[in-house]
C-alpha cells in the first residue's frame, strides 16, 4: 500500500457508506432497475482491474456464439468517441475501447458494440438485424440501472476481494456484501496444481452463499506468440532478447510465466488502457523485438511495424467442474429464450 493510500484511509467509511447506500436502494426498489426478458450475462468483478474479464468474455463467446445469436456490450474504456456505437474489424481503439476491438477482430462475426449508457446500449443492439438473442455485458456488475439475468462475478487468486477494503485505500468498487448479487463466483488466475485443501479454505473466505456456484480457473497462455502474419514458438524467444511491453493492470502472471520459462527480456510497464504519446510509440519502435498483451496489441498494431510486433495469446482454463459452469449459463440462456 503506497503512502497516499495510507493517508486516504479516513475517507474509506465515507466511500463505504455510499456505495452501501446506493446498492440498499436498489436492493429494497427504491432505485430502479430495468429487467428484460431475454438472455443478459453480465460479468464483473468488485475490484479495480485485474481479475481477467476479456478471457472470460472470450471463453462464453467461444461457448455460445454457435448456439445463438450473440452480441457484446461494453463501455469502451478511454475511447475518445460518446454514445452507441457498433464496433467493427477497422475500429480503432481510440474509437470503440481496446478490449471490445479485440473481441470483435478475433470473433468477427458476433456483434460488439460499446455504449456507457448500458441501457440504451441495450436497446440499439436489439434494434439491429438480424436481431440478437443474447447479450453479454462486459464489466457491468456495478452497473444496476440494468439487471442482468445471470451475473458471473470475478476474483483473482492473489487478490481476493474478501481480503480487501473499499477505495480510495483499498481497490474495492463497493463493499464485499456485494457478491451476494453473483450468481457464480469464479477465482481467477490461480496457479497449476491448486489442492482440493486450499479450494476449500477460499470458498469459506468468500462466504459462498447457497444459491451460488464456485469455480477456479488458471491462465493458459499456450505454446506461440501472434501477430498478423502469423505464429512463432515460444521456444523462439529463448533464442533472443527481447522487450515486454504491458499496460494492463496486473502483469505480474505474464512476468512469472516468463520468467519460469527462464526467457531474457526487457520489461516496460504503462497504466491499464494506456493511450501511448507520439514520443513514446516512437521509443518503441526503436526496440528491435517486442512482445505484449493482445489488449495492448490492438493499440499499438496500427503504429508499430509488424514483423517486431507480437502478442501473447491467454485463455481461461477450469482447474474442475468445465461442464457444470456451461451448463449452468447455457441452462439460463435456454430457460430465458
Amino acid at each position: 500500500m503506497n503512502l497516499l493510500r495510507k493517508i486516504l484511509l479516513p475517507f474509506v467509511p465515507f466511500y463505504y457508506l455510499i456505495t452501501w447506500v446506493r446498492n440498499k436502494l436498489y436492493d429494497v426498489g427504491i432505485k430502479k432497475s430495468k429487467e428484460y426478458d431475454f438472455p443478459i450475462i453480465a460479468v464483473g468483478n468488485l475490484s479495480v482491474g485485474g481479475t481477467g474479464k476479456s478471457p472470460m468474455i472470450e471463453y462464453l463467446i467461444a461457448m455460445l456464439r454457435d448456439k445463438t445469436l450473440l452480441a457484446i456490450l461494453s463501455r469502451g474504456y478511454k475511447r475518445e468517441t460518446k454514445g452507441f456505437q457498433v464496433v467493427d474489424c477497422l475500429s480503432s481503439a481510440k474509437q470503440v475501447g481496446d478490449e471490445p476491438l479485440q473481441f470483435k477482430r478475433k470473433f468477427e462475426n458476433t456483434t460488439v458494440a460499446v455504449d456507457a449508457n448500458r441501457r440504451n446500449g441495450i436497446s440499439e443492439i436489439r434494434s439491429l438485424m438480424p436481431r440478437p438473442e443474447v447479450i453479454l455485458l462486459d464489466d457491468a456488475y456495478q452497473h444496476r440501472k440494468v439487471k442482468a439475468g445471470f451475473y458471473i462475478l470475478l476474483t483473482a487468486f492473489y487478490e481476493l476481494y474478501s481480503d480487501d477494503i473499499v477505495l480510495p485505500t483499498g481497490n474495492l468498487r463497493e463493499p464485499r456484501s456485494g457478491a451476494k448479487r453473483a450468481d457464480v463466483i469464479v477465482v481467477t488466475k490461480c496457479p497449476n496444481g491448486l489442492s482440493l485443501e486450499e479450494r476449500e479454505k477460499i470458498a469459506d473466505k468468500l462466504a459462498i452463499l447457497p444459491h451460488q456456484d464456485l469455480f477456479f480457473t488458471t491462465i493458459d497462455y499456450g505454446d506461440a506468440i501472434v501477430n498478423a502474419s502469423g505464429k512463432k514458438s515460444i521456444n523462439d524467444l529463448s533464442k533472443i532478447n527481447f522487450t515486454l511491453v504491458t499496460g494492463i493492470a496486473n502483469p505480474s502472471p505474464l512476468i512469472d510465466y516468463y520468467t519460469s520459462l527462464g526467457l531474457n527480456f526487457d520489461h516496460v510497464n504503462y497504466p491499464d488502457h494506456h493511450n501511448f504519446t507520439d514520443i513514446e510509440l516512437k521509443e518503441l519502435n526503436q526496440l528491435d523485438f517486442i512482445v505484449t498483451t493482445e489488449k495492448d496489441y490492438v493499440r499499438l498494431v496500427s503504429d508499430i511495424s509488424e514483423e517486431k510486433l507480437w502478442y501473447q495469446p491467454i485463455e481461461v482454463k477450469f482447474i474442475e467442474k468445465t461442464d457444470l459452469f456451461e451448463n449452468k449459463v447455457v441452462d439460463y440462456v435456454k430457460c430465458m429464450s
